[in-house]
């Protein structure tokens, strides 16, 4: 494993390095601005590049050097930030400027990670692929971890340039990392043929072709599909409902302690390894997820919310790495990141649509029902309190039963259930 850890260390630097950068450019954008909407909107602009290009970054992932790809859009990603460096040093930075550069960065990064992810089981043996993507959710989570803590520190220290400096510099040295390894090229195990003259976007409904055809790949991504439409909803309304029963200092607190759980559940999955039947864990801890969800709105309790927080952050990497090592192992090689690119895709779809239904649900249906005079005070309001914040308590019920159900019904089909044994290994154990 001694490349892929090579590998992992430039990855972690960029993500680090990167994170704290989106960071101090959101705390920019909203001292400027003083508007939620233009802060959200650099979210929106994360997710729909990516949504774009991940077609394309599949077929692109398959049809050329992975290793090439990977570091130009690096140095893609690292162009568009040092852009927004030149106009701020150069005292014309608009907040245009920063949504083009932030979608230009999201078109780089999604065309990178389909070649990576269909880099790791080119390295890596069957039986650590669940441990090899645990590392890189570790990478996530120090990311997510420390990027805000860092990025303040910073901000106040060696301002808003000395930020923008730092990450390239971690372009640089992720760049470096893989420019020092040599990856082997995936063999032909389809039969299908690739011609150069063929168009990339046709060429690229073979990721989809592929995944409709398995009948369990299929019900997996499906289910995906609804476990990140239901994790995109608690993005979104998180906070308010946190914030409707307590301080901003204690949800602070709140966020530190799950954001340890998701650094516990990485080191668990990284020195357990999986085991054999992946998809029992890929079930059972979305299982625990939608009970994260349903303890979470059912009382405005601190104590309560936080060891849902907890256990939510601690089974995130687990069904992550479990289900991308099923994919690994499950795929052909030659086809893997248009697989894992139409996954990229459907999964940014499902963020994006949580994101954009999740908010006008919450303030214009859920919480009118649980005000003092609601339609439901004098029923649900009666088991799970009535006033602010409550309605949205009760969408997160809804929608941990919604995860539940899913869970349940992924479980009783066999398709899913056995994917596992059904399809074969691409790679020998």
């Amino acid at each position: 494993m001694r490349t892929f850890i090579i590998i992992w260390i430039g990855q972690l630097v960029s993500l680090l390095g990167s994170g704290v950068t989106s960071f101090a450019l959101s705390i920019w954008v909203y001292k400027n601005t003083n508007s939620a909407t233009q802060f959200a909107l650099m979210s929106v602009l994360t997710l729909v590049p990516a949504m774009i290009f991940s077609p394309v970054a599949g077929s692109l992932g398959d049809r050329r050097n992975r290793r090439k790809i990977i570091v130009l859009s690096n140095c893609g990603a690292g162009l568009s930030t040092l852009s927004i460096a030149v106009l701020l040093f150069l005292g014309h930075l608009e907040i245009w400027h920063i949504y083009v550069a932030t979608a230009a960065s999201s078109a780089f990064s999604a065309l990178q990670w389909p070649a990576y992810n269909a880099v790791i089981p080119l390295l890596v043996p069957p039986e650590h692929l669940v441990r090899a993507n645990g590392m890189f959710q570790v990478a996530l989570a120090v990311s997510q971890l420390i990027s805000p803590v860092l990025g303040g520190f910073l901000l106040v220290t060696i301002q808003i340039e000395g930020v923008f400096i730092l990450n390239g510099i971690s372009f640089v040295f992720c760049v470096v990392m893989f420019l020092l390894v040599r990856l082997p090229k995936p063999g032909t195990t389809t039969k299908a043929k690739m011609s150069k003259r063929r168009i990339l976007w046709y060429d690229a409904l073979e990721g989809w072709n592929y995944i409709t055809s398995r009948r369990g790949l299929f019900w997996l991504s499906i289910l995906f599909c609804v476990y990140h439409f239901v994790e995109g909803t608690s993005i979104v309304l998180s906070t308010p409902l946190f914030l409707s029963f307590t301080s901003t200092p204690v949800l602070g607190i709140m966020l530190s302690i799950g954001g340890s759980g998701m650094l516990l559940g990485t080191a668990v999955i990284t020195t357990w390894g999986g085991g054999k039947r992946r998809i029992y864990n890929v079930l059972g801890f979305m299982l625990l997820g939608g009970l994260c969800m349903v303890l979470a709105g059912l009382r405005p309790d601190v104590v309560l919310c936080t060891v849902a927080i907890f256990l939510h952050f601690f089974s995130l990497p687990i069904i992550i790495s479990s289900k991308q090592a099923i994919m690994q192992t499950k795929v052909a090689l030659d086809v893997q990141a248009r697989v894992f690119a139409v996954n990229g895709m459907l999964i940014n779809f499902s963020l994006l649509l949580a994101y954009l239904v999740a908010g006008p649900l919450a303030d214009l249906v859920f919480e009118p029902l649980l005000t003092v005079n609601g339609s439901l005070a004098g029923s649900v309001g009666k088991i799970i309190g009535v006033g602010p914040g409550r309605g949205i308590g009760l969408f997160f019920i809804i929608m941990g039963m919604f995860m539940i159900v899913a869970t349940v019904t992924s479980y009783l089909s066999p398709r899913l259930r056995l994917v596992e044994s059904e399809l074969p290994n691409v790679i020998s154990q």
